[in-house]
């Protein structure tokens, strides 16, 4: 049995707090939250679980053995960083921290401590992802062309970070999984119609080898919920609405063949084909319970996690670069770059 403590009973913490009560594998002995309303909201609803305002008493406690950390970003690093040198496993809500410099330190404490590090990039863990990912390494859609995703509603705005920071990040852990190959270069430009405030609308364009490319439209400001993404490919297309009550996933057979036989080479000949559509069954396990069975298998087992420490540092990079090339109006960023200089 895993002995959780939790830092944070937010806006996320709370769903973080019941998934790791309902497993198992594991049990909540502590949250810690500097909100008394909070603190009431855990001790009314789990009463067994100790409440504190100070979480340094959850990382003095020695029979806990993992941290979770669900608290603003700009304070991730601090209190995952405190948690490892206190020698416990660390679950940090997305993304993993403010900065590559950030992240790459916190990787290695947790490697020099053989401690294991994840992040919480909860649509890894989603039925449909999983299944879109399955389908992208059979081959069904063939060679993939495109990743075109909108994120959009009237949305919770955050004080420490950006709409990339908050909303992006989960498109760019998706395609971190699905496509299993990493973009070479991005372009992002957005806008803050808020002076007290950093952008609230924010259009990501990432280039990958293959002439793959990718688009992110992210938006506080809609006046409608959307997640929709289209992932179009040699084969086929499917389409991700995550906002839809079933079917999440459907796959079009449909798409072009451009003829190339000696006749036609100096005519270009298009050929249209349009298919069946179908649906993959799809169950409806929540992803926080399948993350943390990862988490727990990772600890248990001694492996990277599936969105260990260097998924969450590969996400943060892109983020890096994409907010430098934002203040830049949209001026491409070479990724390979540690700092992402503009061409």
């Amino acid at each position: 049995m895993l002995n959780i403590g939790v830092i944070g009973y937010g806006y996320w913490g709370p769903n973080l707090v019941r998934n790791f009560v309902e497993s198992e594998h594991t049990q909540v002995l502590g949250v810690a939250d500097k909100a008394a309303t909070r603190r009431h909201l855990v001790e009314a609803r789990y009463p067994h679980i100790q409440t504190t305002s100070d979480m340094r008493e959850l990382l003095a406690n020695p029979t806990i053995d993992a941290i979770v950390v669900a608290t603003p970003v700009s304070s991730h690093f601090e209190l995952a960083m405190e948690a490892l040198k206190a020698g416990k496993h660390v679950l940090v809500e997305k993304p993993l921290a403010s900065s590559s410099e950030q992240s790459e330190r916190l990787i290695d404490e947790a490697a020099r401590r053989k401690l294991t590090l994840m992040v919480d990039h909860t649509f890894v863990y989603t039925s449909a992802v999983r299944k879109i990912a399955e389908l992208l390494a059979k081959g069904e859609i063939g060679q993939p062309y495109y990743y075109d995703s909108v994120r959009i509603n009237l949305g919770l705005f955050q004080h420490d970070v950006n709409v990339l920071w908050d909303l992006a990040v989960h498109d760019l852990s998706i395609m971190q999984y699905v496509l299993r190959g990493d973009p070479v270069a991005i372009s992002a430009t957005g806008m803050s119609h808020f002076a007290a405030n950093s952008e609230n609308i924010a259009y990501l364009t990432l280039f990958f080898p293959d002439n793959l490319i990718a688009h992110i439209h992210v938006n506080w400001l809609a006046p409608v919920k959307v997640r929709r993404t289209l992932i179009g490919g040699s084969r086929r297309m499917l389409i991700y609405d995550d906002v839809e009550g079933s079917e999440k996933v459907k796959v079009y057979d449909k798409g072009i063949h451009v003829s190339d036989t000696p006749e036609s080479v100096h005519q270009f000949r298009v050929n249209y084909r349009a298919g069946d559509m179908w649906a993959p069954q799809i169950d409806n396990t929540e992803a926080l319970k399948v993350e943390v069975e990862e988490f727990v298998n990772a600890i248990a087992s001694g492996r990277e996690p599936l969105t260990g420490g260097e998924a969450g540092l590969k996400v943060v990079r892109i983020l890096e670069a994409a907010t430098n090339s934002m203040a830049l109006r949209g001026q491409v960023v070479e990724l390979a770059q540690a700092q992402g200089a503009a061409l």
